[in-house]
């Protein structure tokens, strides 16, 4: 009888859209509850103008009210319509569908990353990931989709890609090769969390810049591992139905034919390439000449306004940011349609634009999960739930009062519990820089090692929380490209896969961090984890 329980609860599963439903209302609840305890925190910010520390403090909103229930009816289309992975994935989608629908994503796939072995495929779309974070979450929208496709094109398991890409993205946050948004986000908060013990001090962009080209490096190589040794065997092969319904008879008649089609297929195929290429260096190319400033009619995607490079760039109005999915959707597009008159894999508008709708009609319940996942973020976030639970950690780091590497291990450990709740960057850094940067130097550790403490605890959890605007696209992803189409995969599942990932990672960070500071090897040009 007992068995007969357990058979039928295995049989059992709640779709992502039902649970996330089920969560925003579970959270509703718990701001009733918890705002009845008065369930509050303190904190403090830095206030820009006179850089004074003010005491700030939040409670628990109640949404099981008139004014909560308002505010849940009349944002819900403003809600999904302002969520940043909607935007992102369908522009980018865009773009990507067309090139996929021409046969150029197959067809470069097959011939180029067919060659190489797992191993070297699996670094090469962690490397990519993990340095994406340059440019924001942009690396969410455009990889998923992009290494499923080519996962699948050359018969490897889209959800190993699926997985890869979005653990290189999320786990490895904040890394690049280069400076990039995450030090526009940080470094105005580290600065002024500074000057509260030192007026004469000088943070830079470019501070951290050693550490991040070195973490993105490793980081790349454990996640290889991890995911040629843990998870890729876990998932299982991937193995595409074929055609048996032929007779020899009629596939030994067909032989000369097919082999006649198949040369003239690869002459094509070939000469497509060629125009894909050409068609990329004239897009990167023009690309290139709209960041780089004062020459004729150049600097198109720089905000003018600022007075540095980096900051026309990557500051907060950059026009190079806010359009990049735009231009990597163009690219693909363009590169698409180049391969599909060289190949002769589309003949008219019509033709492309329809075998590109039928991409998007794989993706309808991609949209709906967003639009509920949209409406429990939003919610979860106006309840202030996560900014409590963030303030708590922070002022438990300052009544601790630990210094050395203990005050280290205890952010870490702390910014990344924090981030389960509140996974805004520069929102978490506002109410712990002032505890961690202070308290940093007072021990003798530089402020700029303290903002790569903060980005290292910031991505350490990054993938296990639901509360990831981008997770959406990740667990939507995998649905799509789900074998078992009768049980859904589930939050506690897409969470379960990476958590071999999370695990090591947070291990390895951790060890990182503390090896680089005994290390006393420089962080940036100039600059060491100690003053």
């Amino acid at each position: 009888m007992r068995d007969r329980k357990k058979l039928r609860l295995k049989k059992f599963y709640f779709h992502p859209i039902t649970i996330f439903i089920v969560l925003s209302i579970v959270v509703v609840l718990c701001s009733f509850i918890l705002s009845k305890v008065e369930m509050q925190a303190t904190y403090n910010t830095i206030n820009a103008n006179n850089q004074e520390l003010e005491a700030q403090i939040i409670a628990v909103e109640n949404l099981l009210s008139f004014d909560g229930m308002k505010f849940i009816i009349s944002n819900a289309l403003t809600n999904f319509i302002s969520f940043t992975p909607l935007g992102m994935l369908l522009i980018s989608l865009i773009g990507i569908s067309i090139a996929e629908a021409t046969g150029f994503i197959e067809v470069f796939s097959k011939k180029y990353l067919r060659k190489l072995n797992h191993t070297k495929l699996t670094f090469i779309v962690l490397f990519i990931a993990t340095i994406s974070s340059l440019i924001n979450e942009i690396g969410y929208a455009i990889l998923i989709p992009l290494v499923a496709m080519m996962y699948a094109s050359i018969g490897r398991n889209p959800l190993t890609g699926i997985v890869t890409a979005f653990c290189g993205v999320a786990f490895g946050y904040g890394v690049s090769l280069f400076v990039g948004s995450t030090e526009v986000a940080l470094m105005d908060t580290t600065r002024l969390a500074a000057l509260l013990i030192d007026n004469n001090i000088h943070i830079s962009l470019t501070s951290n810049l050693f550490f991040i080209i070195g973490a993105s490096i490793i980081l790349t190589i454990v996640g290889t591992i991890i995911i040629e040794k843990i998870i890729s065997p876990r998932l299982g092969k991937y193995k595409e139905h074929e055609d048996v319904s032929k007779t020899e008879e009629l596939r030994i008649i067909d032989l000369e034919e097919e082999q006649q089609h198949k040369i003239e297929r690869e002459r094509h195929e070939k000469r497509g390439l060629k125009f894909a290429l050409i068609t990329f260096i004239v897009v990167i190319l023009v690309f290139i000449y709209m960041v780089i400033p004062n020459l004729p009619n150049s600097g198109l995607l720089l905000d003018m306004k600022e007075t540095t490079y980096l900051n026309q760039i990557f500051g907060p109005n950059s026009y190079f940011q806010d359009g990049f999915a735009y231009m990597t959707s163009l690219l693909f597009l363009f590169v698409g349609i180049a391969y599909g008159i060289g190949a002769k894999t589309i003949k008219n508008d019509r033709d492309i634009l329809e075998k590109a709708g039928n991409y998007f009609s794989k993706i309808g319940n991609i949209l709906i999960l967003i639009f509920v996942v949209a409406q429990f973020i939003a919610i979860f976030k106006q309840t202030n739930i996560g900014t409590i639970i963030t303030a708590w950690c922070a002022n438990l780091i300052n009544y601790l009062d630990f210094s050395g590497i203990p005050l280290i291990i205890l952010s870490l450990i702390l910014i990344s519990i924090a981030n389960l709740f509140l996974t805004t960057p520069a929102a978490k850094w506002s109410i712990f820089a002032p505890v961690i940067v202070p308290m940093f130097m007072q021990s003798n550790i530089s402020a700029q090692f303290a903002q790569i403490v903060m980005r290292v605890g910031d991505s350490m959890t990054n993938g296990i929380t639901p509360l990831l605007a981008c997770f959406v696209i990740y667990i939507g992803y995998l649905n799509i490209y789900n074998f078992d189409k009768t049980k859904a995969i589930t939050i506690s599942r897409a969470i379960k896969l990476v958590s071999p990932y999370c695990a090591i990672i947070y291990a390895t960070w951790i060890l990182l961090i503390i090896g680089w500071y005994i290390l006393g090897l420089p962080i940036g040009p100039g600059v060491g984890p100690t003053i």
